[in-house]
């Protein structure tokens, strides 16, 4: 009996270290993922995720995948969990829905709890990743990276000269009323760049305060508010009035700037300028496993994590420079990328991006508690009458 009760705790043992380890024990069942995209990241990563799928059938069956605007994915989750009844396995989001979920409460911690199943997976990143990466506080990692912006993009044969500085921008918008807009920064990575870019090149007395230091800040935004007509949901609507020529100047960021211009949203031919004395205020998404996803589901979720972070999944992030670069870690270049994003990259690339990656200096976003402060002032004293 002794010895039968020691086989049976050794046979619970190893099925742990199996299920700890991302492997589904002999006899369970392949599941089915639920990833919900909050950040537009499934451009960057879907093939790689059906990637896994074809690898791992004895793990997956199917992945279902859906999309969620980021100010809407909190309380959605909030609410699964309060049922009992959490429907979305991995979310993918940017640096907006990471802060919502960090403050309440919402994401599994993968660090150190999950370390096991994970590998050195912090030595994988690049030096700027790795830094983006400390944002999760543990509980995501990071999938893909940009060094932002805050950017200048505007239509040549309207701006003979375009604005250098924040000064020569609000001169600029108060000469054309309406030709100058931006999206709500809680829904838009070119948003929130230049609202938190901006306490850099004002000279604000603390730029990762902004409820207390950035008197400068929310002066110059509100000075800014009397010319712009109205403040979109998210970044497409921009690029879109952009491209259409009812505006002729918005901020952007890299891949916000590539993109649109590859898929033929914005004209081959717009311009971007870099602000005189800028800081690069870089951007990242993450993987995250809200709390509640059962343990057979973790346990092949963490597995995947590590997939999504090899070399040929991350090359194939470079996409068609939606999130430019995007690759995390470290050692991948565009030439290990497919052919079609090497051509994109090329045709539509911007060779000052290089110069002005290594001229200005970089920063990583504000805090999880210190973003979400600046969003709910910024929709309570900008956006209120405007947003759409």
């Amino acid at each position: 009996m002794f010895d039968g009760r020691l086989k049976a705790r050794l046979l619970a043992v190893s099925v742990a270290a199996a299920a700890t380890l991302g492997v589904n024990a002999a006899n369970a069942d392949p599941v089915t993922l639920n990833i919900v995209d909050a950040a537009g990241n499934l451009q960057l990563t879907q093939k790689a995720f059906e990637a896994f799928k074809a690898k791992y059938p004895n793990l997956v069956s199917n992945i279902t995948y859906t999309n969620s605007p980021a100010p809407q994915l909190p309380g959605k989750i909030k609410a699964m969990q309060a049922a009992h009844r959490v429907g979305i396995d991995l979310a993918l989001i940017g640096t907006d829905a990471l802060a919502a979920g960090l403050e309440q409460n919402l994401w599994t911690k993968l660090l150190p709890d999950e370390s096991a199943a994970l590998p050195g997976v912090l030595d994988k990143y690049a030096p700027g990743p790795r830094k983006m990466q400390d944002l999760a506080e543990g509980y995501g990692l990071e999938v893909t990276y940009m060094p932002a912006g805050p950017l200048v993009e505007y239509n040549p044969a309207k701006v003979a000269n375009p604005p250098q500085t924040p000064q020569e921008l609000l001169a600029w918008c108060k000469a054309n009323p309406g030709k100058l807009i931006y999206a709500r920064p809680a829904n838009s990575g070119p948003g929130r760049t230049f609202l938190m870019g901006l306490p850099y090149l004002l000279g604000d007395k603390d730029p990762k305060d902004p409820i207390n230091g950035w008197d400068k800040t929310w002066a110059y935004l509100k000075e800014l508010n009397s010319c712009i007509p109205y403040y979109p949901g998210g970044t497409s609507q921009v690029m879109k009035e952009l491209g259409e020529g009812s505006r002729d100047m918005t901020v952007t960021v890299t891949g916000w700037d590539i993109n649109p211009r590859a898929l033929g949203i914005v004209p081959a031919d717009f311009k971007v300028q870099a602000f005189k004395n800028m800081t690069w205020v870089n951007d990242a998404h993450y993987m995250v496993v809200p709390k509640g996803v059962p343990k057979e589901k973790l346990a092949v979720l963490l597995k995947l994590m590590n997939f999504m972070l090899e070399p040929a999944q991350q090359a194939m992030t470079y996409d068609d420079g939606y999130f430019y670069p995007g690759p995390a870690v470290k050692d991948i270049t565009l030439q290990m990328a497919p052919k079609q994003s090497q051509d994109v990259i090329a045709k539509y690339g911007r060779p000052e991006y290089a110069k002005w990656l290594a001229e200005y200096p970089h920063v990583q976003p504000l805090s999880a508690k210190a973003m979400v402060a600046a969003f709910a002032k910024w929709d309570r004293e900008i956006g209120a009458q405007k947003s759409q």
